[in-house]
Order: structure tokens, then sequence, then C-alpha cells
């Protein structure tokens, strides 16, 4: 069977850990296919994408995982967006061509925003944290530590083939002692697994190495795919709030409203007609009735 492009939950038994295990393949070269990146923002990019993929698994929710940094380093903005059906879009943007994967001088001063928008109208949950890591699976160790007193362990790679992660988390245990056992020996076999195995060897066989000597429950596997969410409806929502004017003199200045989507380039393009219609249609609806 394979392995590719899915996410794989485990548990092993009787003890305080769980673990994720995620391998992209299509879906990362989906992404690398739109637009092309010096190979620190492709490997930084990758990482994060990975990881979206495993913190989006450890969540019980319908909607949308994001994860984002912003700084004032050569990357001044990365976005990873998974969705709870496994549905994942990622974009970077950066200047020049940046010569290292140390993430505090990637973005300098940064800060770490994960957002989970659970939509239907629900209320949006945010984190922020300053970004002191030098690793993206450290920053995110961090993350989980200081706003879900969480502690996790996240091993991340990423090449022009592909993104791979796994993650470790330790579970409430009825005593500190047998936790404490359970968690170090997980983490000690996990420190084992190589940059190259991570990204090469199937999730699975990955667990069995790691783990042959421990009881393993596999959940069934998930599959993981690049979707981006953006179509013109949701462009024309956007240029409603910009406003008639600021459109019309857009129309005056160059003829049309161009909009490129960050995640997939697909592109949206509006003429001095499509600008009044969509104006038009925001009247009808709010017009007032009228009663004889």
């Amino acid at each position: 069977m394979s392995q590719q492009d899915t996410l794989q939950r485990f548990l092993i038994e009787d003890s305080s850990v769980r673990g994720e295990l995620v391998h992209l393949d299509n879906t990362w070269r989906t992404v690398l296919e739109k637009r092309h990146y010096p190979t620190p923002v492709r490997n930084t990019l990758g990482q994060f994408m990975a990881a979206a993929s495993l913190l989006s698994a450890t969540l019980k929710f319908q909607g949308s995982l994001i994860m984002q940094i912003r700084g004032d380093g050569p990357i001044s903005l990365l976005v990873v967006e998974c969705t709870s059906g496994g549905a994942l879009r990622a974009t970077a943007k950066w200047k020049g061509e940046p010569e290292t994967e140390d993430l505090s001088e990637l973005f300098g001063n940064g800060q770490l925003v994960i957002t989970i928008d659970p939509r239907l109208g629900k209320e949006r949950y945010q984190g922020i944290v300053e970004l002191n890591a030098s690793t993206v699976a450290k920053a995110l160790e961090d993350y989980l530590m200081q706003s879900e007193q969480l502690a996790t362990r996240l091993w991340l790679a990423s090449d022009q083939h592909q993104a791979s992660g796994m993650l470790l988390q330790k579970l409430p245990q009825e005593t500190d002692e047998e936790e404490t056992d359970d968690w170090n020996r997980a983490i000690h076999l996990a420190e084992t697994l190589t940059r190259d195995e991570l990204l090469m060897v199937p999730p699975n066989e990955i667990i069995r190495r790691l783990y042959h000597e421990e009881t393993i429950r596999l959940f069934a596997s998930e599959p993981m795919s690049f979707s981006c969410s953006c179509s013109r409806e949701r462009v024309i929502r956007a240029l409603r709030v910009m406003g008639p004017d600021e459109l019309d003199s857009l129309i005056r200045e160059r003829g049309n409203v161009s909009v490129d989507c960050e995640f997939c380039n697909e592109h949206y393009e509006f003429d001095a007609v499509d600008v009044e219609q969509i104006f038009a249609s925001v009247d009808q609806i709010e017009a007032p009735s009228t009663h004889q």
C-alpha cells in the first residue's frame, strides 16, 4: 500500500505517548510548482507544512489550522493552512537569496501566530509568541509548551521532492514516574531517526523500526492533499471591502483590477463592467423593500 501523502497516527500501548507521522509528496510538489523558492525558504516552508499537518491532527475540530510567521528578516511572511479534512496550502514572501536555515536569522524579529478557525460562525482562537528558536521544530515545541502546557517533540525535514515529519506528545498518566519513563524511552528511540529516513522511509516502516519492541496501536491512515480555497466569489467579497471609489480609481489607472492568489497563482481580473456589477448586486441586497 502506498504511504505517499498520508498522515499516520499511532499510540504506544500502556504508555503515556501518542505519535503521528506525515509524508507529503505530490502535495508538497504541487506547492513548489506554483513558485520558485530559494532552498532555505523552500525547506523552511516544507517543514512548516509537515508541522501544520501534524498539529492539525492533534485537534478535534472542523475548520482550519493556520500557522504563520511574520518578521523583518529575509523572509517577511510564511503561511501554511491545513484543514481538518487534510487539505493543505502554503506560501512565503522573501527578499534576496537567503543563505541560512536558522529561523531567527531568516525572520529576524518575528512572531509565530497559530490560528484555529472552526468556521460556521464560531469564534476563532489565536495564539501569538515571540520567535526565539533557531529551528521550526523547536519554535513549535516552545509554543505548545507555553500555550497548551503539552510536552511535544517534533522531527521535521523537507527537500525538493517531499516534506515529512514526526510528532510525539506526552499524555497524562497515573503516576509521574511512569509517565516520565515512557516519555524518555520514546524520545530516546526517536532521536535515532535520521533526516534521510524521515524523508525516504514510509511512516509505517519508521514506526516499526523505532518501536519494534513496543506494542503499537495504528489508526487508519488519513490522506493529505493540496487544495486552495480561493474563488472568484471570495475575491469579490474582498473587493467590496475596498469600496467603489478605490476600485474605480484602479480601473481609470490600469484599465482593470487584477488579483493573483498568493497560494495557487490563480489569476482573477475585473473590468469596469465587472466592478459596476459587484456593487450593483450589493445595492440590490441592501435596498429596503416597499409595500403598497
